[in-house]
């Protein structure tokens, strides 16, 4: 049994509308949930949530214009009652405990049930702490002891490099990478510089390879 009395409110960002309304449908048929707004990119999440005043934010990694894990890091800035999930289609072996040290409280992917979507949603609202898949109990215990489970090297990467390594793999050129991450053509390069290094990639070429070969293996939207 829910309370009825008085709805939790949830607000959606993902950049597929069909996503949105799916969700929408699903969490405003239960009784003790309610979707109070919804967003496609970080910018636009940032500025309506925080006059819809959400119970908990619904996050993609992947969003327009910006990373769903620098929007989690700005949202709990923003409003540091509100709880964050995320409900994403990357692998959590390479995103869950990113996205749970940048301040979300669950990490769920997209082919999980409509009854677990749910579960997880109530169990952050009750302040717990939910990671799905196989690699749950190391990845909380790492964040539990603050030390990061590396468990491939694309992990080496920071949030933003990775970020520039994703959309690299999805073909996207230095140009458009800095016009969605807000960041000059420069930046991009000096980013591109340090995933080669931590990657030990010797050019250009290999970055690339690399980076596609990760995008695929990941399930990359």
């Amino acid at each position: 049994m829910h309370d009825t009395s008085t709805k939790r409110k949830v607000f959606l960002v993902d950049d597929h509308p069909l996503v949105r309304e799916w969700l929408a449908n699903l969490i405003n048929r239960q009784p003790d949930l309610e979707v109070c707004g919804e967003a496609a990119s970080a910018p636009e999440a940032c500025g309506k949530i925080v006059v819809a005043q959400p119970d908990i934010a619904v996050v993609d990694i992947t969003l327009e214009n910006g990373s769903g894990l620098e929007l989690i890091k700005d949202l709990r800035a923003l409003l540091p009652a509100m709880a964050v999930m995320v409900l994403s289609m990357h692998d959590e072996s390479l995103y869950a405990e990113r996205a749970i040290r940048a301040g979300a409280r669950g990490y769920l992917v997209k082919k999980e049930t409509t009854k677990n979507i749910l579960l997880v949603i109530r169990e952050v609202l009750a302040g717990r702490l939910f990671v799905s898949g196989r690699f749950a109990e190391g990845i909380l215990d790492g964040v539990r002891n603050g030390q990061p489970s590396l468990a491939s090297p694309v992990e080496k990467l920071s949030d933003r490099e990775l970020e520039v390594f994703r959309m690299i793999g999805r073909g996207m050129k230095t140009r458009e990478i800095g016009e969605s991450l807000h960041i000059s053509m420069k930046t991009v390069q000096v980013y591109c510089a340090r995933i080669k290094e931590k990657l030990h990639l010797a050019d250009a070429t290999q970055l690339m390879r690399q980076a596609v070969r990760s995008y695929d293996a990941s399930g990359g939207e």
